[in-house]
């Protein structure tokens, strides 16, 4: 019995429809399939998010026959035969059919084939190869790739250490999927031929290192994937230094109770508590300016931020650290702590949630018409009435800090 997946409303969406009639028009039928991902979940009953292309066309025909059809493309990646298809704003990636000629682990040269089981070899892991025709038929060239989808089980297509000469990157994609669609104990063989090229991870820029990463830290409950990656040494690889492996997993747990995913701050939980590793970690991964500021903040030690803590006090924390920074340190340190007093954890994440710290409601332009004299003594007396105006939980308005400013100035 062949395997199906029905028509399922994205196959016959209008940029979908649009594509394949120009491919089809161009090639006939048969020469485009979807392929990957979107195929992989439809599979396993999860959400589809990007569409892919697969045919067998060359990439001069493929731009030929999508603008004969209408449809807009964009050569995003023509010398390895790749065109993105825009349709009503709606964008494809259509790949053409290619088997590797040269690799080195960083790079490919390829060359394209019409044999749609070349292009299947050359892929990662047998859940990745599957394809299925735009009626919802599918085609499965390993013939192991709809079992170990169904199966949860991350399987490299063919020798796994040829794979991972192929492309390093793959070492990482092993535990992103795994962490996303793994069930049961992970495949020996994937994992002895990661451990043994584990070196070759730090060959790869840190933009890749980081998209794989973050990604991973992405999925629901990542802690297995993690776990491995230790147990395997490329963790240590990506992420040198000392890591504190319980706090991440603590914070996860957290976090599935909670419902909720924050990959950034489960990176941070890994990390040593001290903003200047927070800074380095992201130079090192390359990540974007907000993302070096939060990881940052969140890595900044405060000790005092611990279960019971004064509504005043965690207003003057929050005030102090930042909103965001103030929650991200609330569950580093709930998860340091462990399990015990969850209520009161509770309470500062929502006090973190709801409480907005207010603007000083006085400046060093009122110093100065106060009488203070230019210079140090502005920004001294500044600080001490924000001091006062802290230590009365924020309650004083405008005019109760002038009457305040006045005292401190004469």
């Amino acid at each position: 019995m062949t395997d199906t997946l029905g028509q399922l409303p994205w196959m016959t969406a209008p940029a979908t429809t649009a594509v394949f009639d120009a491919l089809e028009a161009a090639g006939g039928p048969d020469c485009a399939r979807f392929v990957g991902g979107c195929v992989r979940n439809a599979v396993i009953g999860q959400p589809i998010a990007d569409i892919d292309v697969a045919t067998s066309l060359t990439p001069q025909a493929v731009i030929k026959a999508l603008k004969a059809g209408g449809v807009r493309a964009v050569s995003t990646g023509v010398e390895h035969g790749t065109v993105t298809a825009v349709f009503q704003h709606h964008p494809l990636e259509v790949t053409t059919l290619r088997r590797d000629v040269e690799t080195d682990g960083r790079r490919a040269v390829v060359a394209f084939t019409t044999d749609w089981r070349e292009d299947a070899e050359r892929r990662d892991f047998t859940l990745n190869s599957l394809y299925a025709s735009r009626d919802g038929k599918i085609f499965d060239p390993t013939g192991h790739g709809v079992a170990d989808a169904r199966a949860g089980r991350i399987v490299f297509v063919g020798d796994p250490e040829m794979r991972l000469r192929e492309d390093h990157l793959r070492s990482l994609r092993f535990f992103r999927f795994l962490a996303w669609y793994g069930r049961g104990e992970p495949d020996a063989a994937a994992i002895a031929a990661i451990t043994a090229l584990k070196d070759q991870v730090a060959s790869l820029a840190a933009e890749r290192i980081s998209t794989e990463l973050l990604k991973l830290l992405a999925a629901t409950d990542p802690r297995l994937a993690v776990r491995l990656m230790q147990q395997t040494g490329v963790l240590s690889v990506i992420l040198p230094g000392p890591l504190d492996l319980a706090r991440f997993e603590a914070l996860v747990g957290l976090e599935l109770a909670r419902s909720e995913t924050q990959p950034l701050l489960r990176l941070a939980a890994l990390l040593p508590d001290a903003a200047d590793e927070g800074a380095r970690t992201a130079a090192r991964l390359r990540l974007s300016n907000a993302e070096r500021d939060r990881l940052a903040a969140a890595l900044q030690p405060a000790p005092e931020l611990a279960a019971g803590l004064a509504p005043h006090a965690a207003h003057a924390a929050i005030y102090r650290l930042g909103g965001q920074a103030f929650v991200d340190r609330v569950k580093l340190n709930w998860a340091a702590a462990g399990a015990d007093e969850a209520d009161g954890w509770r309470d500062l994440l929502a006090i973190g949630r709801d409480w907005t710290p207010p603007v000083l409601p006085v400046s060093g332009a009122d110093v100065l018409a106060a009488g203070a004299p230019k210079g140090p003594k502005v920004g001294e007396t500044l600080r001490a009435l924000e001091a006062w105006w802290i230590d009365g939980d924020f309650a004083a308005n405008r005019d109760a800090a002038l009457v305040k400013l006045q005292e401190l100035v004469a």
